[in-house]
């Protein structure tokens, strides 16, 4: 085939997906399906506090299964936590994961099955499709309406030694089934939904505006952006709103769809890197950076950004280009305050002196390669010092 034929190529994974309140309570049923004969359940401490590791147990226990739960995931999950959860998963002999909560549990979960069925270190599978063989079968239950791992092709996580995060991108992370249910979200405080609401709308900015993007990645982002501004203020200020909690978990779910075909770009380059230097809350880092990379890259995907924009009511075919980037950039800005969020990298106990290092890593970070416009590790610092103080 034609070398150019075949980079026009684009393919579109998804795992099975169940979506709707009482979801959850399928975990039991959907994992005897799958042959579980023992399940590893990965959640937190977090999680388990507000009850939903208690129901997804109820489910596994009413479908006759034993199992074991394994809850030592901290934000930003680290390689230590991983291998610790591949020491219960063996000595227990379990043959499928459950993870219910937010990215941090589900990447780990992602990480623990990686390690699992291909030995060695979780760090082993950074990059993409480094994952030989297959992962046990995977059941995910989101408790939070931004990371998408439940759908993703995607997992973060934090090596203690160099403080990075590494990214691990293969089809092999895909979990075998997503039950959605976004009754789970009621009980996320304001700021986590905030966030996580900031990172759905990354999500969908970066995939609708990579490199690797395609109509059915587009329908999806596109869909997702205009959900986000639609309803997270509301999530944000009456967190019993469940319409709106409905609307931003039905957000996350498309823009996971969508970055996990479509990949991401600059905005989640850089947040990795400080998330593994300094354990920041991704969604924050995300939200501050957004804004920025979008008039960084304007001029490399204007018809895309024109497009997003006149989603949310701006005309900016007249204006000059530098004049649209702000407009839309201002939009962001306008929904990031509304939030709260307006740290700078300064009061987050980032130092000069870390911008060097912080742009490197994020060079080097494979979310790079669709960034629409490319970047070197001194354009990467300069974005950094506009959000230092």
């Amino acid at each position: 085939m034609d070398a150019q034929l075949l980079l026009n190529l684009r393919k579109f994974l998804a795992p099975e997906i169940v979506y709707g309140q009482g979801a959850l309570h399928l975990a039991g049923r959907h994992a005897t399906n799958l042959g579980a004969t023992k399940v590893l359940l990965v959640s937190d401490h977090g999680v388990a506090k507000h009850g939903w590791t208690a129901k997804v147990e109820e489910s596994i226990k009413d479908a006759g299964l034993p199992f074991t739960t394994f809850l030592d995931v901290t934000p930003n999950p680290k390689d230590t936590e991983v291998a610790a959860g591949v020491e219960l998963y063996r000595r227990e002999q379990c043959d499928l994961i459950v993870a219910v909560g937010g990215g941090s549990p589900m990447d780990c979960a992602k990480g623990i099955g990686a390690v699992a069925t291909n030995g060695g270190s979780v760090l082993d599978f950074e990059g993409v499709d480094e994952i030989a063989n297959p992962a046990p079968p995977f059941i995910f239950i989101p408790t939070t309406a931004g990371s998408s791992a439940d759908v993703s092709q995607f997992a973060i996580i934090t090596d203690t030694a160099r403080e990075v995060k590494i990214a691990i991108v293969s089809k092999m992370a895909i979990p075998d089934i997503a039950l959605v249910d976004p009754l789970t979200t009621v009980t996320m405080p304001a700021d986590l939904t905030a966030a996580t609401g900031m990172d759905a709308l990354c999500h969908s900015f970066e995939a609708y505006v990579s490199t690797a993007s395609s109509p059915l990645t587009d329908m999806a982002a596109k869909t997702a952006v205009c959900l986000v501004f639609e309803n997270l203020e509301r999530a944000y200020v009456r967190t019993d709103d469940l319409e709106a909690r409905d609307n931003m978990m039905m957000a996350s779910l498309m823009a996971g769809l969508a970055f996990s075909n479509a990949s991401l770009g600059l905005v989640h380059a850089m947040a990795h890197s400080l998330g593994g230097l300094k354990n920041l809350p991704h969604g924050e880092c995300n939200a501050l950076l957004l804004e920025k990379v979008i008039q960084y890259n304007f001029s490399a995907a204007a018809k895309k950004y024109n497009i997003l924009a006149e989603t949310q009511g701006l005309s900016l075919v007249e204006l000059p280009e530098k004049e649209r980037a702000e407009a839309l950039a201002e939009k962001v800005t306008e929904l990031r305050n509304k939030l709260e969020i307006s740290q700078r990298l300064s009061e987050m106990g980032v130092t000069l002196e870390d911008l060097p290092g912080l742009a490197s890593h994020a060079y080097n970070d494979p979310c790079l390669a669709t960034n629409p416009q490319e970047a070197t590790p001194a354009d990467i610092e300069g974005i950094y010092r506009q959000i230092y103080d």
